[in-house]
């Protein structure tokens, strides 16, 4: 069983900590994760297809169980072609004008199956639209996530873009007042150099995740929301046992399996022959009587071991093969999830540390480095390897949040699929 979620609580009493540290840094009235999501599925080709797979096979279950249509048999029979009375209907007594009807006989075991069949066809193509779903979220997630770092990691260059700024100003009027040497404003400006690239770097990584998640919702993006909604995933949906309730790709495979299985069952009710019945009215020239016929046509099945039997061995070794596939989908999905929820706490708990810990310690270090120089007793470049070293470690914890982010959307979002809702066009 998948007992990993046992180490959430202490995780997520950090969850509170971690999420504050940048808040400042984005706009808070931009797109919410959630919005995003419901965005990204609603217009998304890929569920759109889906969908129009799901009716298709809805619409070939609704006719699977019905008896073929009937024919309708038209003909001539002795139709003399030599003699004086050659190509005419009437003169010779043995011509018959005949109409008839033929109905394809199917058994009822058979159009049970082939329902059956058909329904498992439906349920197989709606279980696709819930793993396309789920992938669409997954990508929309990663690609919001993504766009939520890019803001933090643009506030932090300019941050300290801003600093190196300031930093140049003071250092030229100590170097003017002669408290300072032109190795120091060199320094400066090449901090300030650094600073600006770092800024146009954090700006273009910034643009190119804004064009990702707009890719998923088909909508311009200004900014995101700087809330990350983690959600602790409940323990009950994380149990190998109980994944295949939950898990979209579980759920596909699932009926892909029942659907391999229908499929036996119908190449063992096809090695029965479907027979034919058909009923014929003759109409003959007077003073000669009208003759009614009627018959069967029954197929012989001469070579059934190297036919029927073949498709049935053909249909029971698929089945046998979708059974060992789910199988190990179901190991394979229980041991991604017991990793990524070990990845998740031991992330989230990393972030918490440095955040109680470390950063307090790297913001006590630019207090100290300010304070020493403002006293004659430090150098200039203590304080930029300082506020270095604090925008270092506020990128470091911002970097382990989008990591666990990234953790979390892979482990819950699949969890919590439920099939789209079209948008509604104007």
């Amino acid at each position: 069983m998948f007992v990993t979620h046992r180490s959430q609580p202490r995780a997520w009493l950090f969850i509170l900590a971690l999420l504050p540290a940048m808040q400042a840094l984005a706009d808070p009235a931009g797109l919410t994760l959630d919005e995003a999501l419901r965005l990204a599925v609603q217009r998304s080709a890929a569920t759109s297809a889906a969908q129009a797979g799901t009716q298709a096979s809805t619409e070939a279950a609704a006719q699977a169980g019905q008896l073929p249509d009937p024919m309708l048999r038209l003909g001539v029979d002795n139709l003399p072609i030599e003699g004086p009375d050659r190509w005419s209907l009437t003169r010779d007594f043995m011509t018959m004008r005949r109409i008839g009807i033929e109905q394809e006989w199917v058994s009822a075991d058979k159009r049970a199956a082939r329902s059956e069949r058909a329904g498992r066809m439906v349920a197989l193509q709606e279980a696709e639209v819930l793993a396309r779903a789920a992938e669409v979220r997954r990508q929309t997630a990663e690609a919001w996530i993504e766009m939520w770092h890019a803001q933090h990691e643009l506030g932090f260059a300019a941050r300290l873009a801003q600093h190196s700024a300031d930093d140049l100003a003071a250092v030229q009027a100590a170097h003017r007042a002669g408290k300072a040497s032109a190795g120091d404003v060199a320094q400066a400006r090449l901090a300030l150099l650094r600073a600006q690239d770092a800024s146009h770097r954090a700006r273009q990584a910034r643009d190119t995740a804004r064009l990702t998640l707009q890719r998923w919702v088909q909508a311009s993006v200004d900014a995101v929301d700087d809330q990350l909604p983690l959600q602790p995933v409940p323990a009950d949906r994380l149990e190998e046992a109980r994944l295949a309730s939950h898990h979209p790709s579980l759920l596909r495979a699932q009926q892909a399996r029942q659907l391999a299985e229908a499929d036996v069952t119908v190449a063992a009710t096809e090695r029965r022959p479907d027979w034919r019945y058909e009923l014929a009215y003759s109409q003959r020239s007077a003073p000669y009587g009208d003759m009614l016929s009627f018959g069967v046509t029954i197929p012989l099945t001469v070579n059934r071991a190297q036919r029927q039997d073949r498709n049935l061995a053909e249909k029971a070794a698929q089945a046998t093969a979708a059974r060992l596939e789910y199988d190990d989908m179901q190991r394979t999905i229980a041991t991604e999830f017991a990793v990524l929820q070990s990845r998740m706490d031991s992330l989230l708990l990393r972030a918490a540390e440095l955040q109680r810990d470390a950063l307090p310690l790297a913001q006590q270090a630019v207090d100290l480095a300010v304070a020493a120089y403002r006293a004659g007793s430090g150098r200039l470049s203590d304080i930029f390897s300082a506020r270095r070293m604090l925008v270092e470690q506020q990128q470091q914890i911002a970097e382990l949040e989008r990591d666990a982010a990234f953790a979390w959307a892979q482990l819950s979002l699949p969890l919590e699929t439920r099939a789209p809702t079209p948008e509604k066009t104007p």
